[in-house]
């Protein structure tokens, strides 16, 4: 995150101008999609910190991708960015609006993930068993890593439990290569 003190206050400023205006759900989808664009066109966010495009060109090109798909009050703040050559942090402001929302919400943001993928039921009873663990609504995210071998690695609220194959196997590497029994020749 390139500056997220800026990230954060300009989020916090969104949430609640949204809030007051009883817009907050539409402002977090459009977050949503903002952060998803960033994410798979990496060609805007090139444009968004371009110091060679001119800001009124800026302005153009992302009126012309939001239109018709974001709240006005999306809109708007957008064009507060471009004008205030703040438009390079629209990424890191979205992704901490999506953040302020969930802890808003009262929303637990999960991620399991696995050697393969996991069917929907599966992925049901694991959100039901860290939802019993927890007074949060529960956001499950999947992911698969072959890398792992076997087991799953779950991450949530900063917290990582790691039971896979991949972590067992770098154990007991670690454990021989520090072998006790073995004395140390001089």
């Amino acid at each position: 995150m390139q500056n997220p003190r800026l990230a954060s206050r300009y989020a916090k400023s969104l949430v609640d101008l949204s809030s007051e205006k009883g817009q907050l759900e539409a402002v977090n989808a459009d977050m949503l999609f903002m952060q998803q664009l960033s994410k798979t066109n990496p060609d805007v966010v090139a444009l968004l910190r371009s110091p060679i495009v001119k800001p009124d060109k800026k302005q153009q090109i992302l009126a012309a991708i939001f239109e018709g798909r974001t709240n006005a009050i999306t809109a708007a703040f957008v064009k507060l960015l471009v004008a205030k050559g703040r438009e390079g942090n629209l990424p890191e402001i979205a992704q901490e609006f999506s953040r302020q929302y969930d802890v808003l919400k009262n929303i637990s943001k999960v991620k399991i993930t696995t050697a393969v993928p996991l069917d929907a039921a599966v992925l049901d009873l694991i959100k039901n068993k860290v939802q019993a663990g927890t007074d949060k609504q529960v956001k499950l995210e999947a992911a698969v890593n072959a890398d792992l071998i076997g087991g799953f690695v779950l991450e949530t609220d900063n917290k990582l439990f790691d039971a896979s194959v991949l972590r067992d196997l770098n154990d007991i590497r670690k454990q021989f290569a520090e072998n006790i029994y073995v004395p140390a020749l001089k």
